[in-house]
């Protein structure tokens, strides 16, 4: 792919991807990985990796450079009903809310409450809904089921209230088999799942140079049965990563590249998406990580376009507690921003509090922000008809084009909104006089009480029941 095509943005020269690239491949010769799965370790081993000690792995340059040659350039996401729906190969950036937020900023009273499994249902059922949305999270971890098996009902509850893409997390190995063995009922079986697979899993490892044991063998297991992995080292700038931009993003690069090495070892060819963000760092004043602020958006996602891998961004998200000028603020400008790098997925739509809490109603004005993005990247087309001159020189000086068929043919192609306010003030005070967070939370009301019945089949959902069942009964034994 040009560099023309894979990115809108440029904010790194090829020169300066290519020393991130070197500062990465050095830590992981120099320095290593600690992978605290022995399967991983031995896969390594068997590919020429040095093992320090048990755990302690030096990764040469030639694993990466091979498995850089392996990896899909192109992922594609299904729907439920198995239509290809999202290509994940840098044209076309793709929409979707975050997950397990621990508490819900209430649309309909603006209380801030812990959520509950219906919570995650309507916030499915929304994004159903929401035309701009493109693939589906849980927005929030339910608080009225057990804690260690709430990943196994946000996963039955996105199955059954939304089609779309789902990008899974589950909090242990266990539950990343389950949402698979979910996803697989819903498919038609593990073939079907992996020829078109409608999930992914986001996992989070502990920082670039430490691999948890459930984060490498979610991994391989996804890598085994061909379902896209989106692969993301922690790493908080200052703390568990070089306090400067250019470090941090080399480190959790570095992370990054043993995934991928992993997983190509695994299965060559196996679908891997990376991080598309890193190097930002707590606020020291209050020492909370925000979410929107700009030092270091673009950067990963620039490596994802030098790499010519997918990449999975942060946008529409607030450090903001209501859903009030800053959060619709900040959520604009990510999206915007990390729109224009050319990041193929962005997560965390409708997230406030820096991912503490989310809001069904900012979600909602997200869908907007996002459609008013998309028409502002698109190319303008420059035609002999959009150009207009036979029909300027038809009209003259002193005439309008309101009664033109060239107007006619094509005033439909302005953009126009749903939510944000466009009419004269008369009629808007008429309406009510509403303001964009209280449009957005009535819009959320009709979405929800007028959304289809798309739930899955008595007998397929009785085997999710009985998946989540038999997860919780391990639980307490």
């Amino acid at each position: 792919m040009s560099e023309s095509t894979w990115r809108t943005t440029t904010p790194l020269t090829r020169a300066q991807c290519e020393a991130i690239h070197a500062a990465s491949v050095q830590i992981l010769e120099t320095v290593g990985v600690r992978l605290q799965e022995p399967a991983a370790v031995k896969l390594l081993a068997g590919a020429g990796a040095r093992v320090v000690e048990d755990e302690h792995v030096l990764v040469p340059v030639e694993l990466v450079d091979w498995a850089l040659t392996q990896a899909p350039a192109a992922v594609d996401l299904y729907d439920r009903n198995g239509e290809r729906k999202l290509c994940l190969d840098g044209s076309r950036t793709s929409f979707g809310p975050g997950s397990d937020s621990l508490n819900i900023v209430d649309h309909r009273d603006d209380v801030r409450r812990p959520p509950l499994v219906s919570d995650v249902e309507n916030g499915a059922a929304l994004c159903e809904q929401l035309p701009n949305i493109d693939f589906v999270m849980s927005m929030f971890l339910p608080a009225d089921v057990e804690h260690a098996t709430a990943d196994r009902h946000q996963m039955r509850a996105m199955l059954n209230h939304t089609t779309k893409p789902i990008v899974l997390v589950s909090y242990d190995f266990r539950g990343c088999v389950d949402a698979v063995a979910m996803a697989e009922e819903v498919a038609g079986g593990s073939a079907a799942l992996s020829a078109r697979p409608f999930i992914a899993c986001y996992i989070n490892t502990a920082t670039g140079l430490q691999h948890n044991t459930d984060a490498v063998a979610k991994l391989l297991f996804l890598a085994e049965r061909g379902i896209p992995a989106l692969y993301i080292p922690g790493c908080i700038a200052g703390v568990t990563g070089p306090a400067t931009i250019a470090g941090s993003v080399a480190l959790t690069n570095a992370g990054m590249l043993v995934g991928l090495v992993l997983s190509q070892l695994k299965r060559a060819g196996a679908p891997f998406v990376m991080k598309g963000w890193g190097g930002g760092g707590l606020d020291m004043r209050t020492m909370v990580y925000g979410y929107a602020g700009p030092d270091s958006r673009r950067i990963a996602a620039h490596m994802a376009g030098f790499y010519d891998l997918p990449c999975f961004a942060v946008g529409g998200a607030s450090d903001a507690k209501l859903v009030d000028e800053q959060a619709v603020a900040e959520a604009a400008l990510t999206i915007l921003a990390d729109a224009a790098s050319g990041a193929d997925l962005i997560h965390d739509l409708g997230y406030l509090e820096s991912g503490l809490s989310g809001s069904l109603a900012l979600l909602a004005i997200c869908d907007e922000i996002v459609a008013w993005t998309r028409r502002y990247l698109e190319p303008v087309e420059i035609s002999a008809d959009t150009l207009a001159v036979e029909v300027v020189q038809e009209v003259g000086i002193e005439r309008q084009f309101l009664a033109t068929k060239h107007t006619g043919a094509h005033y439909r192609e302005m953009w126009s909104p749903r939510l944000f306010e466009r009419d004269n003030y008369e009629r808007w005070l008429g309406g009510g006089g509403l303001g964009l967070c209280e449009r957005a939370g009535a819009l959320v009301d009709d979405l929800l009480a007028a959304a289809p019945d798309i739930a899955l089949p008595a007998s397929t959902d009785a085997v999710l029941a009985s998946i989540v069942s038999e997860a919780e009964a391990l639980v307490r034994r």
